[in-house]
């Protein structure tokens, strides 16, 4: 049943996952890569499009309503005065690694919209973003998918040796039950 949702709507849901918010959603694809119910350069990929465009829109989205968005979202607003100050000495680098830093992966782009920053300079950066940002996410969920995947092949062989201890142990204390009976009883 999973296999046959994310066949039919896995891509289209990391997109929205993506464009909206991105990491949890894409680590998760990331390890339904390693299981062989996605694809890893397909996830990636889709991922790399679902972030760029989520970061056009919400800079498009504070370049137009951005003051009013400051006002009515004072945890954005808090924020701004910091981003800005950053935008001001390393614009490239902080579009380009504002989605790695927690807390500003929808605020950012916004407060990026209030600064001037030009939108051809912004997509250059968002896009350069992308591509390291989206590899880098879906690897971790990659790695961590093949770590458990290798987690409970230990746990199930651990499983078999302990079954089999059991086995030993029960089968060691009924012959020196039936012995040690058998003993008393002559």
């Amino acid at each position: 049943m999973l296999a046959s949702f994310l066949q039919t709507y896995g891509y289209f849901a990391l997109f929205i996952g993506t464009f909206l918010e991105g990491e949890s959603i894409l680590v998760l694809a990331g390890v339904a890569a390693s299981q062989g119910l996605m694809s890893y350069p397909t996830v990636v990929v889709t991922a790399i499009f679902g972030g760029f465009f989520g970061d056009q829109f919400f800079f498009f989205l504070g370049r137009r309503y951005g003051d009013r968005l400051l006002n009515r979202y004072p945890r954005i607003a808090a924020k701004a005065p910091r981003v800005k100050k950053l935008l001001c000495r390393w614009d490239a680098p902080l579009i380009i690694m504002i989605r790695f830093m927690y807390g500003l992966r929808i605020a950012g782009p916004i407060i990026i919209g209030t600064a001037g920053i030009s939108p051809w300079r912004l997509a250059l950066f968002n896009f350069i973003g992308a591509l390291i940002w989206a590899p880098v996410v879906a690897g971790v969920g990659y790695v961590a998918g093949q770590a458990l995947q290798e987690l409970m092949r230990d746990i199930k062989e651990v499983r078999i040796i302990l079954l089999g201890v059991l086995i030993i142990v029960l089968l060691a204390g009924w012959l020196i039950y039936r012995r040690k009976h058998r003993h008393q009883s002559q």
